[in-house]
């Protein structure tokens, strides 16, 4: 389905120039994305790149004897496909649906020749690379040395930002294979939460009640991450900074 006609709600193509998102729009399609759909799988050819608009997908890293480890999500403040950006043409780990909804689809090859003609656009792509990066390091960092409970609420407030309303859509075991934990630790931090009142759980729809007390459990690398995202993105500023060279995005940036 083209959706020339229609307006983005991806904020990375929402934040690209006039010229490039009227290039791409034609080449966009709007795809239904169930849960637990796999986009990429782990080393196999990357045809697509997803733009989320409604959809969360995790990134997730699975061993060789079926454990996983959730490396970051993704909504429509972003690209499910950054490989492609850095000529890369698979990826090591999996990307899976983990909330319902709607992305737009742009083959492999359009995003590519925009890398490589380097513009504006290029420059939005690259940042928004580093971001995610960011991410990426903060769950290594919190995976490591932030307790079970605290990771939860993390979780919940990037799936929170990510969505269209309060309310994130998972149950307790899409979370524990998310967070790389046993489901019984998901329940009891889930039930502790409902207790404090900052969440309402029933038939895998987790509304947030009271955010402002959920961020007060969560460890630092939400904050870290979200101040990250900010500064990096063009929609949290009204004039993006001007770069000459891909480097500079990879240099001297702090995570």
């Amino acid at each position: 389905m083209c959706i020339a006609c229609s307006q983005p709600t991806n904020h990375v193509i929402a934040g690209l120039p006039e010229d490039v998102r009227q290039r791409w729009l034609p080449q966009l399609e709007k795809v239904n994305l169930p849960q637990r759909l796999v986009l990429h799988e782990s080393g196999h050819p990357m045809n697509f790149a997803y733009f989320p608009t409604t959809a969360i997908v995790s990134i997730v890293y699975v061993t060789a004897d079926g454990e996983s480890t959730e490396l970051a999500v993704i909504g429509n403040e972003g690209i499910v496909g950054i490989e492609l950006l850095l000529g890369g043409g698979s990826t090591p780990n999996r990307a899976v649906v983990g909330g319902p909804g709607e992305a737009l689809r742009l083959p492999a090859r359009v995003l590519q020749e925009e890398v490589i003609r380097f513009g504006s656009a290029s420059q939005l792509l690259l940042r928004y690379t580093l971001a995610l990066s960011s991410l990426v390091a903060q769950t290594a960092v919190c995976n490591r040395h932030h307790s079970l409970y605290e990771r939860l609420c993390r979780w919940l407030l990037l799936n929170l930002d990510r969505g269209q309303d309060n309310v994130v859509v998972a149950t307790h075991e899409q979370i524990a294979y998310s967070l790389g934990v046993r489901r019984e630790g998901v329940t009891e931090g889930a039930l502790r939460l409902q207790t404090l009142g900052q969440i309402s759980y029933a038939r895998g729809r987790i509304q947030v009640v009271d955010r402002t007390g959920l961020e007060r459990q969560a460890c630092e690398c939400y904050r870290v991450v979200k101040n990250e995202y900010t500064r990096l993105l063009p929609l949290a500023r009204s004039t993006p900074q001007p770069l000459t060279n891909p480097l500079d995005l990879l240099i001297g940036q702090p995570f």
